[in-house]
């Protein structure tokens, strides 16, 4: 095995993203299908995937994410917050997959602002990267948010994750779009417009959070009544979704509302334009690139500092 070869992965419930790495750069990428559509084992799609990566002889893998989880590869239990890197590299689980070492990195578990339990898995790596990304954010408390299906406000304290709220907007407006009136009709090929998108922003800052399920029908009615075209419609039921999560967030974290958003760029944009509308200012950061340093900084070698080869 070449000890300056690794294998890198970021499987979540809907996709798996594998980087070959060699010293600091990231040689290749491959994706594959996440935990939830799996047709063989998680061993078998993996060990397919990586073919041949096997002949750089990489010394092993380090895998987040909700491969980890019990609908996962093998559970690897969850650290409570408050929780460093340290005590994430603790708690690894290490198996093997045919002969090669893998390491599946645990979530993390709290008790949220709301009095409830919370978990994640995967957003804790990526929150670490963003640390080694914004060295500044190590240093005093901040706050964090993670777009997406199920989207994380975290609160980072010198260094360690004490705690965070979920919101899963994402699988909402999954649900909503492909099971619902609201988007009938719609074709699954017809993206949310920005101009929808800032009409639903700005009708839930105007009503308020508490009136989102009143609000949503509006999604229904404005096609009907108005004319208002597919796209415009979900832009607009996206705007209402998340424009709802950043006003409720505020009421939690407002002495925090300098935000640190990672992400997918247009997740970002869309998140940083509703924290902008309730008043606050945000900085991103690229999910890819957070996730990446946060496998550097948990993995063996502890090496932060890698490089993509275009």
């Amino acid at each position: 095995m070449d000890p300056s070869v690794s294998i890198f992965g970021d499987w979540g419930t809907s996709r798996l993203r594998l980087y070959l790495r060699q010293g600091k750069s990231v040689l290749d990428r491959r994706d594959g299908p996440g935990v939830s559509a799996l047709t063989q084992s998680p061993e078998r799609t993996f060990l397919d995937l990586i073919g041949d990566w096997r002949e750089a002889q990489p010394s092993g893998a380090i895998l987040c994410g909700m491969v980890g989880s019990r609908i996962g590869w093998a559970e690897a239990a969850y650290a409570p917050c408050p929780a460093t890197a340290g005590d994430l590299r603790e708690r690894v689980l290490k198996i093997e997959a045919d002969g090669l070492p893998v390491s599946i990195i645990p979530g993390l578990s709290c008790i949220n602002p709301l009095g409830g339990p919370d978990v994640m898995r995967g957003e804790e790596t990526q929150i670490l990267g963003a640390l080694e990304l914004d060295p500044a954010l190590k240093q005093g408390r901040h706050l964090l948010v993670l777009p997406g299906t199920h989207s994380k406000w975290t609160v980072v304290q010198d260094g360690a994750i004490t705690g965070f709220l979920t919101a899963p907007v994402g699988e909402t407006f999954a649900l909503l779009r492909q099971h619902s009136t609201l988007a009938a009709g719609v074709g699954a090929d017809v993206q949310g417009s920005p101009e929808g998108f800032a009409m639903g922003l700005a009708r839930i800052t105007e009503k308020g959070p508490a009136v989102l399920s009143h609000l949503l029908f509006e999604t229904r009615a404005r096609q009907l009544l108005d004319a208002l075209p597919a796209a415009d419609a979900m832009g607009f039921l996206s705007g209402l979704l998340i424009g709802a999560d950043a006003a409720a967030a505020r009421q939690w974290f407002g002495d925090l509302w300098r935000v640190t958003l990672v992400g997918a760029p247009a997740l970002n944009d869309f998140y940083g334009r509703a924290i902008a509308a309730h008043g606050g200012r945000t900085v991103a950061v690229d999910g890819d690139s957070a996730v990446l340093a946060g496998l550097s900084v948990l993995s063996p070698q502890n090496n932060s500092e890698f490089h993509v080869l275009a």
